[in-house]
């Protein structure tokens, strides 16, 4: 499965976690990053198209101005983003110029992936970085963004960019083997292979201790659900490793791999699904959920039991069943004092184009 996978391979996102990129001082890690830039640059060489979505400004910065760790304050957060996010630049273009690589700085807030044309134009600048066979390095807005230094993250990120282009692969590079069952047990072992993320694969997910570091396995599942509902596979892998990205393009069962859905959603329906933020959440009946998911139906009012938030016609709802699981997603057609006060009934809520089922 892994060898049919790799096989056509030609455009990769790869993700660098602060813990890959720092020393136990939290200083940026010279040699480790010498050898991923080397192993990236290979591929690059190889003919493959690659974008690095990297941590370690926020991580840089502190190291640089004396924090023993991660500030809470988001003033301080925001000036080590800026004093890291320079260096670590400087050092990503000497470590790329040795392999003779250009690379380019990309900066990205939310706002710029889910305003449409922002987004459109973030993709195309992506597209004429790789035509150009330039490398390019994104990382989070963190000097300015307030939403992803309070709750997000870079496997997202990497997740939303990999989508964007769309690309072949997403491999998230990290300080674990991969997702681990019965993890610090007798019996623990690496997870090869994730067709579905389910419960199961949920509770094996967890957070972090890091003191420089955001996330942790559950926001690497989060990437995931948008990878494999994108198309693409995605591996978590160990970014010690010295030819990791050539054993995974070989095919080998190196870390976890999470294969795709069969069902690609679109450019528009990952726009919807991944890019805009909710401003409300409608909760429907069993027999809406049904009409939805199975029959392909629009969203209609007599199928609501309840809607949260205060939404207008053309923000983006979550659709939950009856026990509050999010299974659907869509642009309002009505704001949401409309729905409550089923001023419409026979009108559509959510479109059925669009609407996307996660």
């Amino acid at each position: 499965m892994r060898s049919e996978w790799m096989k056509d391979v030609t455009q990769i996102v790869v993700k660098l976690g602060t813990g890959v990129l720092t020393d136990s001082q939290k200083q940026p890690d010279l040699a480790q990053m010498d050898q991923l830039v080397a192993q990236v640059a290979m591929e690059r060489n190889a003919g493959r198209d690659m974008i690095l979505v990297t941590s370690g400004a926020v991580g840089a910065g502190m190291g640089a101005l004396g924090y023993a760790k991660r500030p809470t304050e988001l003033a301080e957060l925001q000036a080590c983003a800026a004093v890291g996010q320079s260096r670590l630049m400087a050092i990503y273009e000497r470590l790329f110029a040795q392999h003779h690589l250009n690379v380019a700085q990309v900066l990205l807030s939310h706002d710029d992936l889910e305003h449409h044309e922002r987004h459109l134009n973030a993709r195309s600048t992506l597209v004429a970085l790789l035509q150009r066979g330039v490398v390019p390095i994104i990382n989070e807005n963190d000097a300015v963004s307030t939403t992803e230094l309070k709750f997000g993250d870079n496997d997202q990120l990497s997740a939303l960019v990999a989508a964007l282009v769309p690309v072949d692969l997403l491999v998230i590079l990290t300080t674990v083997e991969g997702l681990i069952e019965h993890y610090g047990q007798p019996e623990a072992r690496i997870l090869r292979t994730v067709e579905k993320i389910d419960d199961a694969v949920e509770q094996l997910a967890g957070g972090t201790t890091s003191a420089t570091a955001v996330g942790g396995m559950a926001t690497k599942l989060k990437a995931a659900k948008i990878a494999i509902l994108s198309g693409i596979p995605m591996v978590i892998a160990p970014g010690r490793d010295k030819s990791v990205l050539a054993k995974i393009l070989a095919g080998a069962e190196e870390g976890t791999l999470f294969v795709p859905q069969d069902r690609k959603l679109r450019a528009r329906q990952r726009w919807i699904a991944f890019y805009r933020h909710p401003k409300g959440m409608i909760v429907v009946d069993d027999g809406a959920k049904e009409a939805l998911r199975a029959k392909g139906k629009s969203l209609l009012p007599p199928g609501i039991t309840r809607c949260e938030g205060d939404f207008q016609a053309g923000d983006i709802v979550r659709i939950c069943d009856s026990n509050g699981t999010e299974f659907a997603r869509g642009v309002a057609d009505l704001s949401a004092e409309e729905v409550r006060q089923r001023l419409a009934a026979r009108s559509e809520v959510v479109h059925r184009d669009n609407l996307v089922v996660l």
